[in-house]
């Protein structure tokens, strides 16, 4: 019954409409939204329910929902309430994630009856937020360590993670360079062999950005009752390259800008800028085409970019698919009159290919808390 309203859920195709309006984009989920709500409310005064943000890694899972004969974020969830409280609980994500995608922080509400263990039947108060993050954390760490609770609050019985959601923030990240990709990168980012134009890929962030029919960018097996969506931002940005270690040259700068800063180091003959954010063919000489001596053992670096895509609620996969565009168009595949082509198109078909999972993150989920 529950629609997949968020990028990593999902929904069978249905009739486009005419016409796009306004107001169509979500007032029939949001009737149905309404009707689960009431419908999942616990009506036990005893029950206290908790609103629990986690973190994650998603290649260690086979995706977030509880599926049989597979280890999921909800599973684990599960089974460390249950060691913590000593019953079974049920828990509830504000968005579903495929396998692959981490979190930054995914939110998640549970009810939770505090039973006494000594005098079975004995309802004791709720615990406070902080024990119940400490104490389920405790038996997660005892598993793989590969999620946390970073954050609890109590919140009342008809708060739900899902439909209280006000906003939702993905971030994608792409590494751009020839070199292989680092191993502290694996599975953590999208590697692009080819250089990247990032001001082309801006240009396309303006035409996807806002109020559309986003059928194009909507993958097979969709459940949403409508391809209407506002993307309230879609922006691209170079960050620098992950893990970041400052060079000699940064320490110093960083130094000189301290009052009565001291230094115990001394500086070496030759810098070696470690990580530093520079362009990656500085470090290779063009007479032999071999790295410089006094640079053997330096990593040579990555471009790295981020796409931040914010708005209520996403269609299954739209992110990924938004994103295979846009690195279409920073390689010069595509240009901006395509994509406008593609969005006009209103079929998944001609899109560019999705984007791989492991370079998406859900960074923040909003609310309006009580």
């Amino acid at each position: 019954m529950e629609k997949r309203l968020n990028e990593m859920t999902g929904s069978p195709t249905e009739s486009r409409p005419s016409k796009i309006l306004k107001s169509q984009g979500h007032t029939d989920q949001d009737k149905e939204d309404k009707q689960l709500q009431d419908l999942s409310m616990s009506k036990n005064p005893r029950i206290q329910r908790y609103l629990v943000a986690i973190e994650y890694i998603g290649t260690r899972f086979s995706g977030s929902q509880q599926q049989p004969n597979c280890r999921t974020v909800v599973g684990v969830l599960e089974e460390a309430f249950h060691k913590f409280i000593g019953q079974p609980v049920s828990i509830f994500c504000s968005s579903r994630t495929d396998a692959g995608v981490h979190a930054l922080s995914n939110v998640c509400h549970v009810d939770v009856e505090r039973i006494s263990k000594r005098k079975p039947g004995e309802v004791l108060p709720p615990h406070e937020p902080s024990v119940v993050r400490r104490a389920v954390n405790h038996f997660l760490q005892k598993n793989e360590g590969d999620i946390s609770v970073i954050d609890v609050r109590c919140v009342p019985n008809d708060f739900h993670a899902r439909f209280k959601a006000q906003e939702r923030t993905y971030f994608y990240r792409l590494v751009s360079g020839s070199e292989p990709l680092s191993t502290f990168e694996k599975e953590r980012a999208w590697h692009v062999p080819e250089k990247l134009d990032l001001n082309a890929m801006q240009e396309a962030c303006k035409v996807l950005v806002g109020h559309h029919d986003f059928s194009s960018f909507r993958a097979a097996g969709c459940q949403a009752n409508s391809p209407i969506r506002t993307l309230d931002e879609l922006h691209v940005c170079e960050v620098p390259a992950t893990p970041y270690f400052p060079s000699i040259t940064e320490r110093e700068q960083n130094n000189s800008s301290l009052k009565d800063s001291h230094t115990c180091s001394v500086k070496p003959d030759v810098e070696l800028p470690i990580n530093s954010f520079s362009n990656t063919n500085d470090m290779v000489d063009t007479n032999n085409g071999k790295s410089n001596l006094e640079e053997f053992g330096i990593r040579r670096r990555h471009r790295s970019y981020v796409v931040t895509a914010r708005a209520r609620s996403f269609l299954y996969h739209q992110v990924r698919l938004l994103v295979g565009v846009l690195k279409c168009v920073g390689t010069g595949e595509l240009t901006t009159s395509d994509v406008e082509r593609i969005m006009n198109a209103k079929t998944v078909t001609a899109a560019s290919p999705m984007a791989p999972a492991c370079g998406l993150y859900l960074g923040r989920v909003k609310y309006d808390l009580p």
